[in-house]
């Protein structure tokens, strides 16, 4: 049963998207003296309805978001992905198909995407796998919604996402040989479905730069961030639960569910505390990262433990 918490946002509440104008401002001006690089422009949405999930903490700051991010097909370093995927990653055209065990499995063009879908903000808490936490106001829409309109077979127990795979433009995939490319993930079926997982297309009320995904990704905010597969161009409904690319690294460290769970340590560090960026100190991690009253039934009767 899906337990929605108080929200005090109205349903007619829209973002204020004087929220981001002054920032919009600066940008703008700094674009026109020719100060502004390409990798720190993007396109704005249309008014967006605030979420009913989301949550009610202070967002990190734009900056962070964009330049603290993993994304390994563009090197090791936080801020590599910013300095080196603008540029490079081309985001049009690009599609992503979807196939596997559905009665009407197709094609979907971005744009056409972006056209269609009502798309709404959901502010989430967001937990690296390394220990630090961030707060995201992410755009999309419910991605069991959009998985809904190809109508998944009973055979269906899971759905498989692929990256992006061109070496060309994620040097990454070339230069980190050792990973089995392209990065895949996997969910249940139930999790892919659950409400608060999103097809994202945007942050702070803009479209995705390449460092955090761009063109398309998914946002699962119960668990590691690793999870949220970035720049999707594939998408299957499978019987048998599918590879992931950090479970096919390591195993023991990085599990199929990687739920938020502060009592299961990763093998090399603690998962008791996070370090949310732009604060002093450490924080309690919380259990399924605070999500649980909307997701622990997903696993009732589940041993947390060892399926990590």
């Amino acid at each position: 049963m899906l337990i929605r918490t108080p929200n005090p946002i109205k349903s007619s509440e829209i973002t204020p998207r004087q929220v981001y104008l002054g920032r919009r401002e600066m940008i703008m001006g700094a674009a026109a003296l020719g100060l502004l690089p390409a990798s720190l422009r993007a396109e704005p949405f249309a008014n967006l309805a605030r979420n009913s999930f989301s949550a009610s903490e202070k967002p990190n700051d734009y900056k962070d978001i964009t330049h603290y991010n993993n994304f390994y097909e563009y090197g090791l370093d936080k801020e590599d992905p910013s300095a080196n995927a603008p540029g490079r990653l081309k985001t049009r055209p690009w599609t992503v198909t979807v196939d596997g065990e559905c009665a009407k499995p197709g094609t979907v063009d971005i744009d056409a995407f972006l056209k269609e879908s009502h798309l709404e903000e959901r502010i989430y808490r967001h937990r690296c796998v390394e220990a630090w936490s961030m707060v995201i106001p992410w755009v999309g829409i419910s991605l069991g919604d959009w998985l809904k309109r190809f109508e998944p077979t009973s055979k269906a127990k899971f759905v498989a996402f692929k990256t992006l795979y061109d070496p060309a433009q994620m040097p990454g995939q070339r230069s980190l040989s050792s990973f089995h490319w392209p990065y895949a993930e996997g969910l249940r079926i139930d999790e892919a479905m659950h409400p608060l997982t999103l097809l994202c297309v945007g942050i702070y009320g803009e479209t995705l730069l390449p460092q955090n995904g761009a063109p398309i990704r998914v946002v699962i905010p119960w668990k590691y961030g690793f999870k949220s597969i970035k720049s999707i161009v594939s998408v299957s409904f499978v019987e048998k639960q599918p590879r992931t690319l950090w479970n096919d690294a390591a195993s023991n460290e990085y599990g199929f569910y990687s739920n938020v769970n502060p009592t299961v340590d990763h093998p090399r560090w603690s998962q008791a505390k996070e370090h949310r960026i732009g604060e002093f100190g450490r924080r309690p991690t919380q259990m399924f990262n605070g999500y649980g009253d909307q997701v622990a039934s997903l696993y009732a009767g589940m041993d947390l433990v060892r399926n990590f």
